[in-house]
Order: C-alpha cells, then structure tokens, then sequence
C-alpha cells in the first residue's frame, strides 16, 4: 500500500518513521512522500519520502491512501473531512511498539506512536492521535480528533471528547469526562470533568480565563 502524508512537519516525519517501522514488520505499507501548502517546511525530509507537491495536487501522485499527520486537531479534522468527500482512503498508522487490545480498533486515519497503550474496551475515534508512551486505560473514550500528547495516562472509563487536548505529561483520573474541544495542559491532574472549550492547568487542574 502506497500512503501519502499530509503534511510535511515534525509530527508528519514521525508519521513516515511510524511506516518504516511497521514496513520493516511485515506490513505492506510505504509512505512515498509528503503534500503540503507550505512551499518550504523548512525540515529535512528523506530522500525516498519528498515533498511532492500541495494537498490541491493531490490526486496528480498515484497512491492508495493518506494519513493527515498535522497536529492541530480543528485543521486536522478539516483537512479529513475535505478529502473524505472526494474519496480519499485514510489509513492508520501504527507504530510496531504500541500496545493495542484485540477488541479496540483505531478508527480510520488515526496516528499511534511508539509505546503507546490502549486497553480493553476502550473506543477510539476516527483522526486521533495517541503520542508518545501515553496510555488509555480500559473502557475509556478517545473522540474524533482528538489529540492526546506524549506521556499522558488517561485513566479507566474516563471519556475525552471531540477535538480536545491533553497536553504533555497530563493525567486524567479514571471516570472523568473531558469536554469536546477542551485542553488538559502539560503535566496538569484533571481530578474533575471539564466542560467543552474549556482551558485547565495545575495540580489540580482548575480553568483558566
């Protein structure tokens, strides 16, 4: 299978990284290249992996499918839907290393790195990305878009909504709920539900204006 990047940054180099890795595991899967609008991104790519050319050129490079490796969560899923509608496949990467349930399925175009760990009966929505060495717990809840950053631990039957944010090192205790479009910052304890669109840092996590 033949798999273009969207988008050419840090986090779409380690989405290439993420290929070759489970390319030399057995699983038939290469990223040919990046597209992305930036005419420089101003990083070094491989020189089996260039940068082919805009996202609008898409359909010009001969592939089987894309993954969206672009952090934002809100351009993330932008860029998704608008290649969703004219039929472009998304494939999930999935890093050799990462620990995954035989019951839970990432949802389509969904990124998993290195060491990460998701356990039984969780449900993980379409477009997320699980960073670095986090962890989800068991019957705990990913939602569409969502992007749970390296190191966090999301704990068991917590439920992290559409879109939010859990920033680098977090820990989310077990049954609690975060809000779609919310965001945990970096090392914070969320020891409460955070409504939707809300900000909270600290230990514990308390909003901020």
């Amino acid at each position: 299978m033949n798999v273009v990047i969207v988008g050419a940054g840090g986090h779409g180099q380690v989405v290439a990284d993420i290929l070759l890795a489970a390319g030399r595991c057995g699983e038939c899967i290469r990223a040919i290249g990046y597209v992305d609008d930036r005419t420089n991104p101003q990083l070094s790519l491989r020189s089996d992996q260039p940068l082919l050319g805009t996202v609008a050129q898409l359909s010009e490079f001969p592939h089987d499918a894309v993954v969206v490796a672009i952090g934002d969560n809100e351009k993330r899923a932008r860029i998704m839907c608008a290649l969703a509608s004219t039929g472009e496949i998304f494939v999930t990467a999935r890093h050799p290393s990462s620990i995954v349930s035989e019951d839970v399925q990432p949802g389509d175009g969904s990124v998993l790195c290195a060491r990460t760990a998701v356990i039984t009966g969780s449900r993980l929505g379409r477009g997320i990305i699980l960073n670095t060495a986090s962890t989800i717990d068991h019957h705990s809840i990913v939602g569409d878009y969502a992007h749970i950053a390296p190191g966090v631990h999301i704990g068991g039957e917590a439920s992290i909504g559409a879109g939010a944010l859990i920033g680098i090192g977090a820990v989310v205790l077990p049954r609690i709920s975060i809000g779609a479009g919310a965001i945990v910052g970096g090392g914070a304890v969320v020891t409460r539900d955070v409504p939707p669109g809300v900000t909270v840092v600290g230990i514990p996590a308390r909003p901020i204006r």
